[in-house]
């Protein structure tokens, strides 16, 4: 599993802006993928690393017929922490911990995971996502938060950077 090490070690401190244009791009969506899943945006800002895993993925969801289990896109880019580390993290950047902090931040604060379907499938709660759609993602190179010890049904995230 890719952590905010991981990342941190890569693109730098997602906290600081003068690293993002080196690894994060507006992607524009091709045509053919947002009028086929209109719920999926027609720019998303995410990691250029995002760019082959993700289409590949939708093209999955196209070609597999699966298109109508895309009820709704609820983001890509995000710094933030990991949900329940926001006090440690917040203490640990105050102690200027960069390294041990980096470790409780989001991977979404690289533009390396996205959710969908958040409303079916909300984190620590039993996921509602059918398998055929995770395998469209898995199969492109993410990894499904379902999967996790603390379950979280709407996350995929690449699985390798």
């Amino acid at each position: 599993m890719v952590t905010g090490l991981d990342c941190y070690e890569k693109w730098g401190d997602p906290n600081t802006t003068h690293d993002e244009g080196s690894y994060m791009t507006l992607w524009q969506v091709p045509e053919y993928i947002w009028q086929l899943i209109p719920e999926i945006p027609r720019r998303i800002y995410c990691n250029k690393a995002m760019i082959v895993p993700l289409e590949t993925a939708f093209l999955n969801i196209i070609n597999r017929g699966l298109t109508d289990e895309i009820k709704t896109w609820d983001g890509c880019f995000q710094v933030r922490p990991i949900r329940g580390f926001e006090q440690q993290v917040s203490r640990l950047l105050k102690e200027l911990s960069i390294e041990a902090a980096m470790i409780y931040m989001s991977i979404h604060s690289w533009g390396i995971a996205i959710d969908i379907n958040a409303a079916w499938n909300g984190l620590g709660k039993e996921p509602q996502m059918s398998m055929e759609l995770v395998k469209c993602f898995e199969d492109a190179g993410f990894e499904w938060g379902g999967r996790w010890k603390r379950k979280d049904g709407m996350h995929f995230q690449l699985a390798w950077i």
